[in-house]
């Protein structure tokens, strides 16, 4: 095999690697977090007051989002940022906070659609639960919980002949998944998430936990290039924007990447992108490199760009009807330009340009795709920041099929060219 599909291929099984580490948008923080320490950056809290020298990495939690940056030699107001986004979470379902319900002689787990998956996908597959959990004092817990506990079965085509017209299922009474029999001694979630977590069930006072396909991410394919996996929309342009951040050159500016949770549901809260997290980093580094400057924030701003990396769809195999004709991208083809007439796409010609000239100066190449004039268009975060911030933006994503579902499909290939469209843009 030639030594670019080679390459290609380590790259797909690190992100099959980071995403198989990353069931919830609290274990992709973490996971980030870890790669981000282990490559030199350290941690800063948003209580503390910072002073990041030039040069340096650094790197902010706050909840399941999280920034990461390297500081420039020059100041922000000056000579702006280089910004890369995206997000953490993905469509699943969500814990209920009372979650145990019995009925019919089974115990269940109450549950609630988070996002629009494709809900059919989930079935008779073998799930757990995942995410954080808070305990007594005020302290929090990562825990997922081995084995695969949950399924979520499917009824037999001789109940529901009706099937073969087409399958509906109500989220309230049909996607609730099965945890056991009812058995009295059996103990429920709360008491095994007590376990996994180390600590007495009293001491679990909160929980912010989802579901998880517990099948591992694989290669697939005739040649092995295909990445089939969980949740790549949106891991996968978190995976791409950090290897990207590790191998852009320092200089003069300084250069973020951020990952925001809550994509999937519209973004409203205080650590997704229509909050003030992004905001907040972006005030604080140009108010430590200028404080005497109080427009350096704004002066920053004007100065910078932010890609805006969320998956794209490439054209469907059979269902290519659904795709505008001439913009039909492929799995393996590079990083598709996202662009929509109604702003559900940030991209504009200028940014759009600036984005297609790095990926000209990295060797890669680039794709576009437009929605169907008679189809709606999905959006990501690229419009809600650039209206918060008043920050230029290209919207871009690596080709994939299947999207929202719960196992998704992309190239190996398109690894390093997003990454190194990514770093290209980072280090102009």
């Amino acid at each position: 095999m030639p030594t670019a599909a080679t390459d290609a291929l380590a790259l797909g099984d690190d992100l099959r690697a980071f995403v198989d580490a990353s069931p919830s948008p609290s274990h992709a923080v973490a996971e980030l977090a870890r790669r981000l320490t282990a490559a030199g950056f350290t941690e800063l809290a948003e209580t503390d007051s910072w002073a990041p020298a030039p040069g340096a990495g650094h790197f902010v939690v706050r909840q399941g989002s999280i920034v990461a940056f390297r500081v420039g030699s020059g100041t922000p107001a000056e000579t702006g940022l280089r910004l890369v986004g995206a997000h953490t979470d993905s469509p699943t379902f969500k814990v209920r906070p009372r979650s145990d319900v019995r009925q019919s002689g089974y115990r269940l787990v109450g549950v609630e659609p988070y996002g629009g998956g494709l809900w059919h996908t989930w079935l008779d597959r073998e799930l757990t639960v995942a995410g954080r959990v808070v305990l007594r004092g005020g302290r929090t817990a990562l825990v997922r919980l081995p084995g695969a506990p949950l399924r979520l079965p499917s009824l037999a085509i001789h109940l529901d002949r009706a099937v073969r017209e087409g399958l509906t299922l109500d989220p309230q009474r049909h996607l609730v998944p099965v945890w056991s029999q009812e058995l009295d001694e059996e103990p429920g979630l709360l008491a095994a998430l007590a376990d996994a977590a180390g600590v007495a069930p009293g001491d679990v006072v909160g929980h912010d936990l989802v579901l998880a396909d517990t099948q591992p991410s694989a290669r697939a394919g005739a040649d092995g290039t295909w990445v089939a996996a969980p949740r790549l929309d949106n891991l996968a342009s978190c995976h791409a924007g950090l290897l990207a951040l590790l191998a852009a050159p320092a200089g003069e500016r300084t250069q973020v990447l951020v990952c925001n949770d809550h994509e999937e549901v519209g973004s409203g809260s205080m650590s997704g992108a229509r909050g003030s997290f992004l905001e907040d980093v972006v005030t604080r580094l140009a108010a430590a490199a200028d404080p005497g400057d109080p427009q350096a924030a704004q002066r920053a701003i004007a100065r910078s760009v932010l890609v805006s990396s969320d998956m794209a769809h490439a054209v469907h195999p059979t269902r290519y009807d659904r795709h505008e004709p001439a913009h039909q991208p492929r799995l393996g083809g590079g990083p598709v330009l996202k662009l929509n007439a109604n702003q559900a796409y940030a991209t504009d010609a200028t940014t759009g340009g600036w984005f297609t000239e790095r990926c000209e100066e990295a060797g890669v190449p680039v794709q576009a795709f437009v929605t169907r004039a008679d189809l709606p268009c999905g959006s990501t975060i690229g419009p809600l920041t650039a209206t918060r911030l008043g920050i230029a933006t290209v919207d871009v994503g690596a080709p994939m099929l299947a999207m929202h579902s719960c196992r998704e499909l992309t190239s190996a290939l398109d690894v390093p060219h997003m990454v190194g469209a990514l770093t290209a843009c980072l280090a102009d």
